[in-house]
């Protein structure tokens, strides 16, 4: 749904357009490194059951590129069905020639000025992958206690969300300390214990030293603050090259960094009878020694969160490597001072708490990925013949350059050596993919060269984007350009909800709740969503599930909803801050808006006629109806709701805005009585505020709705518009020319409105069809003011009732045959029903109503009164009171109804 969003939450600048701005939309693609290297090789292996290594390096990148030119313009397909209006002839890649040079180009600038840096810390790695990941690759799966995980590569499940005490003897000593850990396979990497300064349980042992029972190490008992006296035994393991927490307490102390498990998750060649197991077997193996040997304690079930790789499902494994880093302090603060300062907004601001949090606790950016696909780091090893090979962990000894010509001008120069004696080496990883990313806004125009197109359109004004990518992605856009031009990218940072399906859930291919627009928008059966799953790299059980979940939520298929209605629904579902769960029946009444739009023109143009001409610039008529008056106000408000929600990024308003005008207002009460008037003049004037108000409206929703919005503009009537190609650069409406808003007609008509409900509520008590015509209807009022409003929209009140005549403060309204019916303090109606309803039914079929009202509403407040109701969810309980209200409101219409049935009735005695 990716293309969808994107498509929905542009309308900024279709309207931006219409207003007559220069708008540059430019579409562009990432070449997604991971994900798209674990497809291809998913593909490769299920064809020839080979893996990258077996092709090398340039054959697995030939097979990226062919797959990357079949299936890459996915999204921008998406993208042109849905309308999205992109300068298509900028499209761009980030592996592009423009596009790499940049990259090249940003990594040497920034080495040079110390941005950039080589360093030896903990990353987290994917042992399936064989690569670091970023931190937005790894999902966190919260465990309650002790669960059996499906890991990659091993044939039986693993044990996770237990914590294992075992002990350590302590050295010249009868006493042993006990430790408690979730990752006894660690311990093979220990080089300390570490104890609470406070506890008195451990303080004599502080300084003295305990014998690892597997190796000959030595371990120091040490005390520091960060250990949680409270958890386990309140003695902890320190195993600095495997965990983050004992990482920082490694480098504080200077203790020892030992990996145990290396790049492919087996256990190291020194660890002796465990050497090259692999790491989860080797928990097992661990254990079972402890046991044999005595040092094992006992288990308990322990509450975790297990870091899985999205990619490859793979646990992830933090291991200590020699990687690129972005220095980002300097950076975060100027981050940080651009939203605080007001020279950047993040809408809406609710994001800008995270944004503070994540730019005060920054940490520099691991940059460096062990992948083939994707921007090969510009950085050569320097080796020198006949000295001793130099340590590749830091700077000393690699240059950064543009070129390996380059490089070999500043390796003479760095080590003072001829070119003979000079091997370079060109770093084998690639840069992680937010690095190019981050370069889009000034990549797409040329940068580093100073173009036209640069100087023209950077920097921008709006970033559109999901909120759970601001850190990965929009951060780093605001780091790397503002340090490499000096200015930040762009002003607004409007941050959209994430969609999720109908209940609420992440969308995952694995559930089968991944939704393709292009689905909802033609249409697909429950057969063709399943063959999707069977072309797809799905597992095979992961297909049944997810053909499961296809079937329960869509046992149809998905129904034909259209572009406009999915692109009306992302942004009437997009109020600001909160997810969107996606509802397909909720699209699909959007279609029937669509065609509520499709009609209503329809019966707009067959009204004008043929030989109606609009005025080029559109005054109100002295002969306009009050019914004329009113629709100006309404479209009026629409056009300031709408404005008043562009500027805010409140869109979910503006379709709201949309919706009720074209829906509630021309629809329902202005376009079937417009015509009643035989007066030709007051035709005349009230054709033409009709052919305006469509005009109006349609332009007023064609950021949404595009396509409907141009092929009906195209087919009003000559001079309704000013003969603009296209209604996407029609002007738009603006508040300040729409200035017809009056309080007076819109109360006036809303109190015409209430008679008509009332009388429209009376029909459908007594299941009254539209072709069942009222011949009068009779209003009362004791308020001559009421009245003589009531006078006014007469026509309109009896076209609305399905009625030939209404007579107000008529004094020949008969005495008996009639029913009536309260609207007001002020208002009452009398509705002739002689020969038309038999009144005894119809109080009987309303006690039955009534009866069954009353026992659903007595049912639903024994549920209240239940213990556990407080615990019923949220969402249920909400249900639950709407449910009541709807039956409350029910119940007064009902004894409304019978008070005046029962009254006609009396009056007939």
């Amino acid at each position: 749904m990716i293309g969808g969003r994107k498509a929905a939450f542009s309308n900024p600048n279709s309207r931006h357009r219409m207003k007559g701005r220069t708008v540059l939309w430019n579409p562009g693609c990432d070449h997604a490194g991971i994900a798209t290297q674990v497809v291809v090789e998913k593909k490769i292996w299920r064809e020839s059951k080979q893996t990258r290594h077996h092709l090398g390096r340039e054959a697995f990148l030939k097979q990226v590129w062919s797959w990357k030119n079949e299936k890459g313009d996915t999204i921008y397909k998406q993208l042109k069905v849905l309308g999205s209006s992109l300068d298509w002839d900028r499209a761009c890649f980030t592996m592009d020639e423009k596009m790499c040079h940049a990259v090249t180009e940003a990594f040497v600038r920034l080495h040079e000025t110390g941005n950039i840096y080589r360093s030896v810390r903990l990353v987290n790695w994917s042992c399936v992958l064989r690569s670091a990941i970023s931190d937005i690759e790894v999902d966190k799966i919260e465990l309650t206690g002790r669960t059996m995980l499906t890991v990659p590569g091993y044939d039986e499940q693993v044990e996770f969300g237990v914590l294992v005490h075992f002990a350590y003897p302590v050295i010249n000593s009868d006493e042993r300390i006990v430790v408690a850990t979730t990752r006894v396979e660690t311990m093979l990497g220990d080089v300390a214990i570490a104890v609470h300064p406070d506890d008195i349980r451990y303080k004599h042992l502080v300084g003295k030293e305990c014998q690892h029972p597997f190796l000959d190490r030595k371990l120091p008992i040490v005390s520091h603050s960060f250990v949680d006296m409270s958890f386990g035994t309140g003695a902890v393991k320190i195993t600095p090259a495997h965990d983050q927490n004992d990482y920082e307490v490694g480098q504080r102390l200077n203790l020892p960094f030992i990996s145990c498990i290396n790049d492919e998750g087996l256990m190291e060649a020194w660890c002796g009878r465990f050497a090259g197991m692999k790491r989860f077997h080797a928990r097992k193996a661990v254990l079972q020694e402890l046991k044999a040997i005595g040092l094992f304690v006992t288990t308990a079930e322990n509450p975790m969160v297990v870091p899985v790789c999205n990619r490859s499902k793979d646990i992830v494994e933090p291991l200590l490597k020699a990687q690129w880093y972005v220095k980002c302090d300097e950076m975060a603060q100027n981050a940080a001072a651009a939203v605080q300062n007001g020279d950047m907004r993040i809408i809406p601001n609710i994001h800008e708490k995270t944004w503070y949090k994540w730019m005060s606790g920054i940490r520099d950016w691991c940059i460096s990925r062990q992948l083939w696909w994707g921007h090969r780091i510009p950085a050569y090893f320097v080796s020198i013949r006949g000295r001793e090979k130099g340590n590749d962990a830091c700077d000393d000894s690699w240059v950064v350059a543009r070129t390996e010509a380059e490089a070999m001008q500043k390796a003479i120069k760095k080590f003072n050596v001829p070119r003979s004696e000079i091997t370079l080496h060109q770093d084998e990883d690639v840069l992680d993919t937010w690095f190019s990313s981050a370069l889009f806004p000034i990549s797409i125009f040329g940068w580093p060269n100073q173009t036209k197109d640069l100087k023209e359109f950077y920097p921008g004004t709006l970033l559109e984007t999901g909120y759970d990518i601001l850190f990965f992605w929009v951060a780093k856009m605001v780091f790397l350009c503002q340090k490499l031009t000096g200015k930040l990218p762009f002003t607004d940072i409007y941050l959209h909800s994430v969609i999720r399906d109908a209940h609420g859930r992440k969308m995952s291919k694995s559930l089968g709740n991944v939704i393709d627009p292009l689905d909802v928008i033609n249409g697909i059966s429950l057969e063709k969503l399943h063959n999707k799953l069977l072309s797809s790299n799905l597992d095979p059980a992961e297909v049944q599930r997810a053909k499961e979940g296809q079937k329960r939520d869509y046992p149809n298929g998905i129904p034909e909803c259209g572009t406009d209605a999915l692109r009306f629904a992302l942004c009437a579902y997009a109020a600001q801050g909160r997810d969107i769960n996606l509802d397909v029946l909720r699209i699909q009444g959007y279609r029937h808006f669509c065609n509520k739009i499709w009609n209503a023109c329809r019966f707009v143009m067959m009204t004008l006629g043929k030989d109606f001409k609009a005025e080029p610039e559109f005054k109100v008529n002295k002969m306009a109806t009050e019914v004329d008056l009113w629709i100006l106000s309404r479209l009026s408000t629409a056009v300031r709701l709408c404005n008043d929600a562009f500027e805010n990024y409140e869109f979910s308003k503006a379709t709201t805005a949309c919706y009720n005008f074209w829906l509630y207002e021309l629809c329902d009460e202005c376009i079937k009585p417009v015509m009643r008037d035989v007066n030709p003049e007051v035709q005349c004037a009230t054709k033409r505020v009709l052919c305006f108000c469509v005009d109006s409206a349609l332009r007023l929703i064609a950021p949404f709705m595009p396509f409907i919005a141009e092929e009906l503009w195209q087919r009003l009537p000559a001079g309704s518009h000013d003969n603009r190609l296209s209604i996407c650069i029609a002007p738009y409406p603006e508040s300040e020319q729409y200035n017809w808003a009056d309080t007076t007609v819109d109360n006036r008509i809303q109190f015409a409105m209430s008679v008509v409900k009332a009388v429209r509520s009376l029909r459908a008590s007594f299941d009254l069809t539209a072709k069942t015509k009222l011949d009068c209807i009779y209003v009362l009022s004791n308020d001559s003011e009421v009245a003589d409003d009531l006078k006014r929209c007469a026509e309109m009140i009896a076209v609305l009732s399905i009625c030939n005549l209404v007579k107000i403060n008529s004094n020949e309204y008969p005495v008996k045959g009639c029913v009536r019916f309260p609207v007001s303090d002020k208002c009452r109606i009398i509705l002739p029903i002689e020969g038309i309803v038999d009144i005894s039914k119809e109080l009987k079929k309303l006690s039955l109503k009534k009866q069954k009202i009353q026992a659903q509403m007595g049912q639903l407040l024994e549920q209240k009164k239940g213990e556990d109701y407080l615990k019923t969810p949220e969402h249920i309980r909400y249900a639950n009171e709407q449910k009541y209200l709807e039956f409350d409101n029910a119940l007064e219409e009902i004894t409304a109804t019978e008070s005046a049935l029962r009254v006609s009735a009396e009056d007939d005695e």
